[in-house]
């Protein structure tokens, strides 16, 4: 069944252009503009180009889904298989399936909702024209990872984001951005040398890079002690991307100095790469020796699991000036832990909890990162004890959608049954409880219980955070500085012109709704101005239907992963 009829070449067209028409909007991002599309000034004109190009590969990918055959969607579809390098059998190999479409939508919709609230609050730093470039090489590097179907070129793709996404955060980040930068770079870089070796490894003895071919042949061709090798390495590439305890210790960093889109982008889709090599190529590639390590990496997920959430406790507590992003990025270890359980139990169940459980964290995240953001321009700090001891009344009565959005956000990330959140932990818990034959019941078991503990954690330290920063502490004698009552920004200047820039009407000094009337110690502040409410609003929608309806998605995953377990056997 198809939403609407479309012809075979016109899907090849379709996922072609959705890989490559980020590459060419880059490189003509950096081209002078042409005379009638200069607008107000070229900073304008080259934030407007960005907008079109990821609306344009948006539009592209919900025709591609509006096309695909969701009665086959263990089917490798819109398929383009043309030979590159034939003495080492490389091809340039693209398709999708149920597994790969929700994540290249995802990453679609994500990198469109980022470059329109850059046109709006574009960060401080060098030249606009560098920071869309990177903005859309960033995005085809993902929908690359996403859509091919070799293992070199999975890897190229794989790299294809570390240049852009350092850039990013190096020069247009916050305090200590180098240090970040650098510790980014240089995790991902080594995990990334290592992957290649097990890439290779696969590639040569088994005599092809086809990732279709060696999913169907399941890893017949390999001995279980060169699957063991491959996984071993492969996975601490792909670990590191994720990130997996104890590997993560660059995430938090990158996403505290990070940018508001870089970090909305980082979690929302450059996590997702890691992960998804876990289901794309270890699952079915190398079996035996993903039952090798199967324990092993259940058991780092869910010590990431409950250091994420005992880390997040910690920053939460009155007193001990922990920022926000921090704690957001030290969330992300957590919930990406459910993730790489999920896989771990090598069960139809398990994998597709852990594909859900990918869409919704990019979604109910990358909300999160850019209401932090938000928060972090009023305010002009991140920290949560200045955030919640400025006043008691706090967002709820300083700027009550704001604070509501982040509630709700905050209540999406817990788990909370009817949102996003809740179906992938609960799959990945029920995966665990019974893991593929082969694994040990009792163990996978005790990490299904540790699991459970960590979402008791995750809780907690999420209903803390929204205590604290929409109701604050209650301190009546507290006064706020100058330089505290003052609305303040920290990302730099707006383009001229753009819309949002003054706050007014819905974004005005006072919103209606607000508690009381303003006085020296509730200064208001800035609500929702309509450039963030188009940015924000599909994701908390995005995130209410997919804890309503998961049939939607899990109707794309389940066949898949059912054929990609068995072997390439429906």
């Amino acid at each position: 069944m198809t939403v609407i009829d479309i012809s075979p070449s016109v899907m090849q067209f379709l996922l072609a252009f959705i890989v490559v028409a980020p590459l060419l909007g880059a490189l003509a991002a950096l081209l002078p503009a042409p005379p009638g599309l200069k607008g107000k000034n070229p900073d304008q004109a080259v934030l407007r180009h960005g907008v079109t190009v990821t609306g344009a590969v948006l539009v592209a990918a919900i025709v591609l889904a509006a096309g695909f055959d969701h009665d086959q969607p263990a089917t490798m579809q819109a398929t383009t298989d043309i030979s590159w390098i034939p003495a080492l059998d490389v091809r340039i190999h693209l398709g999708i399936d149920g597994i790969s479409l929700p994540l290249l939508v995802l990453t679609a919709l994500l990198t469109l909702l980022c470059a329109l609230y850059s046109y709006f609050k574009l960060p401080a730093g060098p030249s606009p024209k560098a920071f869309v470039a990177l903005v859309l090489v960033l995005e085809s590097g993902t929908l690359a990872t996403f859509a091919v179907l070799d293992l070199l070129l999975f890897f190229l793709a794989f790299e294809m984001v570390l240049i852009p996404m350092y850039f990013l955060i190096a020069r247009w980040g916050g305090d200590q951005r180098q240090a970040a930068a650098w510790k980014f770079i240089l995790y991902t870089l080594l995990g990334s040398v290592v992957m290649l070796l097990g890439l290779l490894l696969i590639g040569l003895k088994s005599g092809t890079f086809d990732m279709v071919a060696l999913a169907t042949d399941n890893g017949r061709g390999l001995t279980t002690s060169v699957q063991v090798i491959a996984v071993l390495a492969i996975g601490l590439g792909l670990a590191v991307k994720t990130p997996m305890w104890p590997l993560h210790s660059w995430l938090p960093d990158a996403h505290t100095a990070a940018p508001t889109v870089g970090s909305v982008l980082l979690a929302g889709v450059l996590l997702k790469m890691g992960t998804y090599g876990f289901v794309r190529i270890l699952l079915p590639v190398a079996p035996d020796g993903m039952r090798t390590f199967a324990p092993y990496l259940a058991a780092f997920a869910v010590v990431g699991i409950v250091y994420g959430s005992l880390a997040c406790l910690a920053l939460a507590r009155t007193g001990a000036k922990g920022d926000l992003k921090r704690l957001i990025a030290y969330s992300s270890v957590g919930h990406m832990g459910f993730v790489l359980l999920g896989i771990a139990t090598m069960t139809p169940t398990g994998v597709n909890g852990a594909l859900f459980a990918n869409i919704a964290h990019g979604l109910i995240t990358g909300l999160l990162f850019f209401l932090v953001g938000a928060i972090k321009d009023r305010y002009g700090t991140a920290d949560l004890d200045t955030l919640a001891g400025a006043t008691g009344a706090a967002l709820y009565g300083r700027a009550p959608r704001l604070g509501a959005l982040l509630a709700f956000a905050a209540v999406a990330s817990l788990g909370l049954p009817g949102l996003a959140g809740f179906w992938g932990e609960m799959l990945t818990l029920f995966g665990a409880y019974s893991p593929a034959e082969g694994l040990s019941r009792p163990a996978f078991r005790t990490f299904m219980a540790i699991g459970a503990f960590g979402t008791l954690l995750t809780a907690a330290y999420m209903l803390i955070v929204v205590r604290r920063v929409c109701m604050g502490e209650h301190a009546p004698h507290s006064r706020l500085s100058p330089e505290e009552q003052a609305p303040q920004t920290t990302d730099g200047p707006e383009p001229s012109g753009a819309a949002g820039s003054q706050p007014s009407g819905a974004a005005g000094s006072q919103p209606s709704g607000s508690a009381g009337p303003r006085t020296a110690t509730t200064p208001q502040l800035a609500d929702i101005h309509p450039y963030e409410a188009v940015a924000w609003t599909p994701l908390a929608a995005l995130t209410v239907v997919a804890g309503l309806w998961p049939a939607v998605l899990l109707g794309l995953t389940d066949p898949a992963v059912q054929q990609l377990l068995a072997g390439g056997k429906s």
